[in-house]
């Protein structure tokens, strides 16, 4: 079980270091408030709302990636004690 926690862990670190390779800024989409309401000719009675953005540092990629690789190695060395889980 933990060797399987382990390397699920290290995996989503790797594939989240190698998206933040690929992307300058993501944008969040709130979805808690819901879409804007239309006037009667289509037009947006509210103004859209501002998003969220996040920007990766430029360290955020390649520590990921590191962290990640590790997490993996260690995961395969961890000894398989127990026999039932």
């Amino acid at each position: 079980m933990w060797r399987a926690l382990f390397l699920a862990t290290g995996i989503t670190l790797c594939i989240v270091g190698t998206e933040c390779l690929a992307i300058e800024k993501a944008t969040l989409k709130d979805s808690n408030k819901p879409a804007p309401s239309t006037g009667m000719f289509g037009a947006a009675s509210d103004p859209p709302q501002p998003k969220r953005e996040i920007v990766p540092p430029q360290w955020a990629p390649w520590s990921l990636i590191s962290t990640g690789a590790v997490v993996v190695i260690y995961s395969f060395v961890i000894p398989n004690r127990v026999k039932g889980g």
